[in-house]
């Protein structure tokens, strides 16, 4: 539901509720729940389902959740928030499956796994060693795959930085991806969108367009056979679509390449692909954008 303000005859601002709403009216929810009575002030997050008031909490960082901590009834001391805010924010850490001591508490967590947040998007190294230091996760592949893999704070250049020294960590943090059933280049823009392409051809990104290459055809086998694929040909088409991004997105390009053009030069690179399905890459790319953007 969108709520308006406007402002009333006497200066101040005033609640309208449109006529056509969908979905539950959360200012009648929270009279409800108070019987009536009229709120005055700061909401109590209590009184809101649990869901919402994580959601809500969930932009805050962890300076402004202790500030909350101070206004909002008990919210400080409720552990089943914080638990909520910890897991909706890194997803996975090591520390959740193992038995937890007395008196542990996830409030210290959170404030641990955003110092250490903080740290990472500082110095990759210095975060992992910080979580690390605290028991929040263990040195192996797998964990620190499915930690990075699951977690929205870690700042991706230092990220990229890691995964270059890490390539352990990386070949874990490929399968973690599942392609199945997805159109190549929307499959390549989600596999951007976890590990960031470098800003320069090297190396390092021959390396995620190789390892992407053979995990997306493990993971369609099908459209493997039917199409004759190979992770050899999946590594052209991909370097295809960079160029083609480039080429269509860039200011700086005056003359765009056609779509003839495109199939004609695809083809000559990967000669047991059609030129119907090259032609869908490139209506892909025209119509919603770069592939690593």
């Amino acid at each position: 539901m969108i709520v308006c303000l406007f402002i009333g005859r006497d200066g101040g601002p005033q609640r309208r509720v449109p006529q056509q709403c969908h979905g539950p009216d959360i200012y009648h929810l929270l009279r409800t729940r108070m019987g009536g009575r009229e709120q005055h002030g700061f909401i109590d997050l209590e009184m809101l389902p649990p869901e919402l008031g994580i959601t809500i909490l969930s932009y805050l960082n962890a300076t402004d959740l202790c500030l909350a901590g101070c206004v909002w009834q008990d919210l400080g001391n409720d552990e089943y928030l914080w638990q909520g805010l910890c897991k909706s924010t890194w997803g996975h850490c090591s520390i959740y499956n193992r038995r937890l001591p007395a008196g542990f508490s996830y409030r210290r967590l959170y404030l641990q796994l955003d110092e250490g947040s903080l740290t990472f998007n500082s110095n990759s190294q210095e975060g992992i060693g910080y979580f690390m230091s605290k028991g929040i996760l263990v040195d192996h592949p797998t964990e620190l795959a499915k930690f990075i893999f699951y977690t929205r704070r870690l700042n991706w250049k230092m990220l990229r930085v890691y995964l270059d020294e890490r390539r352990d960590v990386l070949d874990e943090l490929v399968t973690l991806h599942n392609f199945s059933n997805q159109f190549l280049p929307n499959a390549l823009r989600d596999f951007f969108r976890h590990i960031h392409a470098p800003e320069e051809r090297g190396e390092y990104l021959e390396t995620l367009i190789t390892k992407f290459s053979h995990r997306f055809c493990t993971c369609n086998p099908g459209l493997v056979r039917d199409l004759g694929l190979s992770p050899d040909a999946v590594y052209v088409l991909c370097y295809s679509l960079i160029l083609l991004s480039i080429d269509l997105t860039s200011p700086h390009v005056k003359n765009k390449m056609s779509k003839r053009e495109f199939i004609r030069n695809t083809r000559q690179a990967a000669h047991n692909v059609s030129d119907d399905f090259v032609g869908h890459l490139y209506d892909n790319i025209y119509l919603i954008g770069h592939v690593a953007a």
